[in-house]
């Protein structure tokens, strides 16, 4: 068994302006860096034994402010890398062929990016990752910092949930998810939380996910 905190990155610029990232290497913004200290002061006394992070800049760079607390290093791990928007990738939503938008937000688990990924190939490689962490953090506490389409790929796969359910999950920029997992069960003992931020829940409309 593990317990897994499974959080997202601060916001970035591109957050903001409701631009897709996916795999570009965007920055955090200062309101993101601000959100990260928050986060890693909410985390300061949790008793955590590994930190793994997207290579991806604002998912380590988010981890590592919580990690030098805990005077860890920070793992990375690609295969937390966030959805491939392919062709996407630094578009609006009126940039993008209004046709397959709708599809992408009614059904997104038959939607496959140009040039990109789908939420199959998401699960396909967080699987891996799942499977690996409980062989070897067993009984073990780890701090995994991923994306926003990624997190809610790993929460559907640990309850069971299909695919199309995508859009029934929320993450946050630095929301704290915890979750107990054994090979055969995982619970969700908190989900979505930004208590750290000063709010419950944010009202903030999200785009470019």
């Amino acid at each position: 068994m593990i317990n897994l905190i499974l959080l997202r990155h601060g916001q970035t610029n591109w957050n903001k302006e409701g631009r897709y990232q996916g795999q570009i290497d965007t920055d955090l913004s200062d309101l993101g860096k601000e959100q990260a200290k928050k986060l890693a002061l909410a985390l300061k006394n949790i008793q955590i034994d590994f930190f793994i992070a997207s290579p991806l800049k604002r998912a380590y760079e988010t981890a590592c402010e919580s990690a030098k607390f805990h005077n860890k290093e920070v793992l990375k791990d690609e295969r937390l890398l966030e959805i491939n928007h392919g062709t996407w990738e630094g578009r609006l939503s009126s940039e993008i062929e209004q046709d397959l938008l709708k599809k992408w937000k009614q059904t997104p688990h038959l939607v496959k990016m140009p040039n990109g990924e789908s939420l199959e190939d998401i699960l396909n490689r967080v699987k891996l990752a799942i499977n690996d962490y409980i062989t070897k953090y067993d009984g073990k506490t780890i701090a995994v910092f991923a994306h926003d389409a990624v997190n809610k790929v790993i929460i559907s796969h640990l309850l069971n949930a299909p695919l199309s359910s995508f859009w029934n999950i929320t993450q946050d920029n630095t929301c704290i998810n915890v979750l107990e997992i054994s090979n055969d069960l995982a619970k969700i003992i908190t989900l979505n939380n930004t208590n750290h931020l000063g709010y419950l829940y944010s009202k903030e409309i999200q785009l470019g996910l």
